[in-house]
Parts: structure tokens; C-alpha cells; sequence
């Protein structure tokens, strides 16, 4: 038998061989491709034609010429030593940093706190409203949303107008650097939790009535149902959508701040999109902030290949 066991463990494994699609396979799924085929070729267009104007990135662009012009002068990583020498690089990655870490962190537990107490209300038709009124934020305008964050925090504005009604002193909101971290923490969260509980919705949807059932037998409370059989059943779920929040760190809501900030609050809001912005559209040079954005792009690559090598070996759960 002690034989017989250790040649057993000695035995190579045949692999078997990779079963290639047939024109039968390509028929069958004929509708699927050709339901998938503008995606890709929209992200094809839009997201990989673009990839080589990165090369400006080492260069001296002159606007209107060609990538490749012999008018064009190359300097290798002239322009990523002058950003990472800037008088502004430690702030606008502090504030980045900051400002898309509380959206990270708020936002992941609104979005999974929401789906797990909207999973418990049993009433169908009450259930269906509060979904819809909790993602309809997501459909309003950035614009529309900053004119409103911007109106009411102003110093006339409903917020001081109850602060002075409960004896207080008037704040003026849009000039002090300490609050914009929260103003735009605080309504990101607002505009997207609803959209983002909608993954956790379906997850859960999809775990077997079955374990509750069992559950109860058992003289559990749906307390105790929600946190040992709810929640390890999105877990999954859960480590993936923060894997991809995580590796999109560097990226926070440029378009939002912009619509939000002014100078008085650069100290606290500043962050790489607005400076690329400023630098870029409003200065014109192309190729120090696609510099900017091909340092940011690696920064973030880095932190999705570390978070999901950190997931995969802690929690089994990984992109690849």
C-alpha cells in the first residue's frame, strides 16, 4: 500500500489538451460577439488608438506637428525630473492621495452598508423606490451638483442660515481650505453610492435562500443571517471592486474639483488633474503633463498589481 501511495504521488499529471473553438462554437455564440463588438470597438478606438501620442511624454511637442517630426526635439525624462523637483509635487500628491482615499474609504461603506440594509427591507414596492431615488444622483450633472453644493454652503446659504438661527457665526465655506476635503468627500458620496450598491445588489441576489432558510432553523436573528452568511457571500465581490478603487488612487474627480475649487483652497484641493489642467490647457504644455499623466497611470498600476498580489495571497481573491 506505502508503495502504491508513493508512486501515486510521483505520477505526473497529464494535462489535457486545449479544446479549440470550432466554426460550430462561433455560430453559437454569433449574437454575443456581435452584441459585445461596439464596446470593443469603441474602447479599441478611444482607449488603445490614443496610446501612442504618449510619446510626447519625451518630447518637445510643438502643437500641429507630427509625433514623429524631425521639428521635434527629444528629451528623455526631462519633463517627469521637473515635475518630481516642482515646488507643488508633495501637495498635489497629499491632496490626491487624501481627497480619493476618504471617497474610497466613505464610499465603499455607504455603497456595501446601504446594500446590506436595503437587502433587509422585505416590503418589494417601498424596496424598489429607495433603490431608484438612492441612484438617480448618479444621472445629475457635475455642474448641476456643484452649483448646488456651492449654493448652499454659501455665506447666505441654507447651512449658515440654520447655523445663525442656533446662535452660530457664519462660515464662509468656499474660502476655507479645512472643509473642501469633506464638501467634496461628502457629495461624491452622495452622487455614487446608490450606482455603486447596485453590484452588491445583484451579488446578494444571488446567494441561495436556502442558507437562511437554514439560518433560522438554526435561531438566527437577521443580524446574525446578514453577517455570517450575507456578507462572506459578497465577499469576493467586495475585495474585487476594492482592488479597482485602489488602483485608480491617483485619480481623483478633476472635472468636480474644477467646478468647485479657487485659489484660496489650493492648499487643500489642488490635485494632479486640476494642476495637468492648469499646466496643459490653459499654459499649453502638452508634453510636461502627459508627463504628469504617465507618472500618475504608473503610480496606479502599481498599486493595483500590489493590492491585488496582497488579496490574492491574504483572501484568495484577486483580478488575476
Amino acid at each position: 500500500m506505502a508503495a502504491s501511495r508513493a508512486i501515486q504521488k510521483k505520477a505526473v499529471k497529464i494535462k489535457e489538451p486545449k479544446k479549440k473553438m470550432s466554426k460550430q462554437d462561433i455560430k453559437d455564440n454569433l449574437v454575443l460577439y456581435a452584441i459585445m463588438a461596439p464596446v470593443l470597438i469603441f474602447v479599441f478606438i478611444f482607449s488603445y488608438i490614443p496610446i501612442y501620442g504618449i510619446v510626447i511624454a519625451f518630447q518637445d511637442y510643438i502643437p500641429g506637428s507630427s509625433f514623429f517630426s524631425t521639428d521635434v526635439e527629444w528629451v528623455g525624462l526631462e519633463h517627469f525630473v521637473t515635475f518630481m523637483q516642482s515646488t507643488y509635487f508633495w501637495r498635489l500628491i497629499k491632496n490626491t492621495v487624501i481627497l480619493n482615499g476618504l471617497n474610497i474609504i466613505f464610499g465603499f461603506v455607504a455603497a456595501l452598508g446601504f446594500a446590506l440594509l436595503l437587502n433587509e427591507v422585505k416590503a418589494l414596492r417601498y424596496k424598489k423606490i429607495v433603490q431608484t431615488c438612492s441612484y438617480l444622483p448618479h444621472f445629475i450633472s457635475a455642474v448641476v451638483v456643484a452649483s448646488m453644493a456651492l449654493t448652499l454652503l454659501a455665506e447666505d446659504g441654507l447651512v449658515n442660515n440654520i447655523i445663525t438661527m442656533f446662535g452660530g457665526n457664519a462660515i464662509s465655506y468656499s474660502t476655507d481650505p479645512t472643509v473642501f476635503p469633506w464638501v467634496y468627500v461628502i457629495t461624491n458620496v452622495w452622487m455614487t453610492f446608490g450606482w455603486n450598491s447596485i453590484i452588491y445588489m445583484a451579488t446578494i441576489a444571488g446567494i441561495s435562500p436556502e442558507l437562511y432558510e437554514a439560518a433560522k432553523m438554526d435561531g438566527a436573528n437577521r443580524f446574525q443571517q446578514m453577517w455570517y452568511i450575507t456578507i462572506p457571500s459578497i465577499r469576493g465581490t467586495m475585495f474585487i471592486l476594492l482592488i479597482f478603487a485602489i488602483g485608480g488612487l491617483m485619480n481623483a474627480n478633476s472635472e468636480f474639483i474644477l467646478l468647485m475649487y479657487n485659489p484660496s483652497i489650493y492648499e487643500t484641493s489642488d490635485v494632479i488633474g486640476t494642476y495637468s489642467y492648469r499646466i496643459g490647457i490653459q499654459q499649453a504644455q502638452f508634453s510636461y503633463t502627459t508627463a504628469i499623466g504617465m507618472f500618475m497611470q504608473i503610480i496606479n498600476f502599481a498599486m493595483l498589481y500590489i493590492t491585488n498580489a496582497i488579496s490574492r495571497k491574504v483572501n484568495g481573491y484577486s483580478l488575476w
